[in-house]
């Protein structure tokens, strides 16, 4: 049986109601909780992707709940194609009131074995379909009474990590693009947010980011809270910043992440550091 949609539980059932809303990668993991509460909340919600067979969760959960969801194949690295559904889109809907940019394409490589066709393929999901969904759709928004944009990042965008340098550099880009169209687009009455999740369970992140249990306890050792997020955590806080509470905020980046991108100690907490019998004066300062 399916888990309640985040958002649920702390948003009015309404929230969303008579708004349109387009979610990339919307049918499997993180982007399927998004779409789900969004449904869930009122929203009329396509999921764009690439494989069909990533429709059919979503839409079967529809019918069954009485939600307005539909879905669309998109590769969103073609930006004729992107302009192609956003026509087709807007012609069938009139508008589109809330866009979350959450395609995105990941795993582990390091940096000198990364092939050409690799990093274009990274870039060309994640940096590239952003702008142009964000393009499209803001268009729409400029032309009407506005709307929100939420872009999902990686607190690696900032800080960098080892092995992910396509993905990082994608998402410091998207964290750069967020900030820009909150500042050029909210005369239009547009707001675009981001939210920078930690690592929380999926199988898309299981496969291609932590494949064993060594290596999954390697990056929760990192996380003071001391466990992994879930896809329902990161989608309701998603939500919360696509809802009327968040109205006065845009360019921003939210981070959810249990900690793990705060300063690693230099001594365990709850632990006395030993220091010797005498030091000098300012000595370690």
């Amino acid at each position: 049986m399916q888990t309640p949609p985040p958002g649920t539980d702390f948003l009015p059932p309404e929230t969303f109601a008579g708004q349109v809303a387009v979610v990339t990668g919307g049918g499997t993991g993180l982007g399927l909780e998004i779409s789900r509460g969004l449904a869930a909340l009122g929203a009329d919600v396509t999921i764009l992707s690439r494989d069909p067979s990533h429709h059919t969760a979503l839409l079967d959960e529809g019918r069954e709940r009485g939600w307005a969801v539909h879905a669309r194949s998109l590769d969103v690295r073609e930006s004729k194609d992107v302009a192609r559904v956003a026509r087709e889109l807007l012609a069938d809907k009139e508008r589109v009131d809330i866009l979350v940019n959450n395609a995105a394409g990941n795993f582990v490589c390091p940096s000198e074995r990364l092939s050409f066709n690799a990093w274009r393929a990274v870039l060309g999901i994640v940096l590239d379909g952003t702008f142009y969904c964000s393009r499209e759709f803001g268009r729409s928004m400029i032309d009407g009474d506005g709307g929100q944009i939420l872009n999902i990042v990686a607190t690696y965008a900032w800080t960098g990590m080892p092995g992910v340098v396509h993905s990082a550099s994608a998402k410091a880009g998207v964290l750069a693009m967020t900030k820009t169209l909150a500042a050029e687009w909210a005369r239009h009455g547009i707001r675009v947010n981001a939210i920078a999740p930690g690592p929380f369970h999926s199988d898309g992140a299981a496969g291609n980011l932590w494949p064993d249990e060594e290596w999954a306890e390697t990056l929760r050792a990192g996380i003071p809270l001391g466990r992994f997020g879930t896809a329902q955590e990161i989608a309701a806080q998603c939500l919360w910043q696509l809802s009327p509470h968040s109205s006065w905020m845009t360019g921003e980046c939210l981070v959810v992440d249990g900690g793990g991108s705060l300063p690693k100690p230099w001594w365990s907490p709850g632990k006395r550091p030993k220091r010797p019998r005498s030091t000098e004066e300012g000595e370690g300062a």
